[in-house]
């Protein structure tokens, strides 16, 4: 990974950056001493980066964002992420995943040298034949092909991380499956989940944040689509039951208590290229990852 002294020469803009893994990646870019510059679609007055406003599903409001702040990387997680089966979702989950990625893309061909590093999905199709399960995963998919053009055609340094399923503290969305069965243990409540059989590949969020500074740190990254995750299946009801044993108390999981999703696909990285490429592997466990999860998730909860 690129030295702190490395970092205070460079400016970056993070899409996104009140998201999960954007808020996670914005705190530790200041803490390297980066130029941090974030955006977002309402004004944001936390402190910490020069936050910006704007509606990267336009294409000149994003052709601006990026003359006006003249970045030498961008890291670009804004996204509308969705596992919902919903047809009226197609298209806001397009404009939010695809419009807004090639937006950028675009403003990059009128910016030489400026590095890009995406975020993609585990959930992108692989092969011909493959049907994407959700909207989500379709728009990630196109976006991952844009950019694989961009880079061919136009010569832009675009780097796409294929993330598995991340979690960790500080997750906002707590509807999500690790905040949502961590509070209702720690409250002493039955969290109400799936069969639980589905099988996932769990990524701790500050190995994410890893991932993301080595793909803007070396030139070998450019053109390149990598997979983030461990490698490693874990099934839904494995990933609640440890929860439920790190957590203690009275809280028990109720499998089965809500349905599983169409086209629900076991999902699984291979981390290998992104070690060869990037030098970057996780260093999490997931017992780990879950215990420092249910640690900050039980320090913020009233008493």
């Amino acid at each position: 990974m690129a030295s702190p002294r490395h970092w205070r020469e460079l400016r970056a803009l993070v899409t996104g950056a009140t998201g999960f893994i954007g808020a996670h990646l914005t705190s530790r870019l200041i803490n390297l001493g980066a130029d941090v510059h974030a955006v977002s679609r309402r004004p944001d007055n936390r402190a910490g980066p020069t936050w910006h406003v704007a509606d990267l599903a336009e294409a000149a409001a994003t052709a601006e964002l990026i003359r006006s702040t003249a970045p030498d990387v961008v890291f670009h997680l804004a996204s509308a992420v969705t596992g919902a089966r919903d047809p009226k979702l197609v298209r806001p989950v397009l404009d939010a995943n695809l419009t807004a990625a090639v937006n950028l893309l675009t403003a990059a061909v009128d910016s030489p040298g400026i590095r890009l590093v995406l975020a993609g999905s585990v959930e992108e199709t692989r092969g011909a034949e493959a049907t994407p399960p959700s909207p989500y995963a379709a728009a990630k998919s196109a976006a991952t092909g844009y950019a694989r053009m961009y880079h061919r055609l136009w010569d832009v340094a675009v780097t796409v991380l294929r993330v598995a399923m991340v979690y960790g503290p500080a997750q906002p969305d707590t509807a999500k499956l690790i905040p949502y069965a961590t509070l209702s243990l720690l409250r002493g409540q039955d969290p109400e989940l799936s069969s639980g059989t589905r099988l996932v590949d769990w990524v701790y969020v500050d190995d994410v944040v890893d991932a993301f500074l080595a793909a803007a740190d070396t030139d070998k990254a450019a053109g390149q689509v990598l997979d983030i995750g461990s490698g490693a299946q874990v099934s839904i009801r494995d990933t609640v039951e440890l929860l439920a044993r790190i957590v203690g108390g009275g809280g028990q999981p109720r499998f089965g208590a809500i349905s599983d999703r169409p086209l629900d696909h076991a999902q699984v990285a291979d981390p290998r290229p992104a070690a060869a490429v990037l030098g970057w592997r996780p260093t999490t466990s997931l017992e780990e990852g879950l215990r420092r999860t249910v640690a900050w998730y039980a320090g913020t909860m009233s008493p």
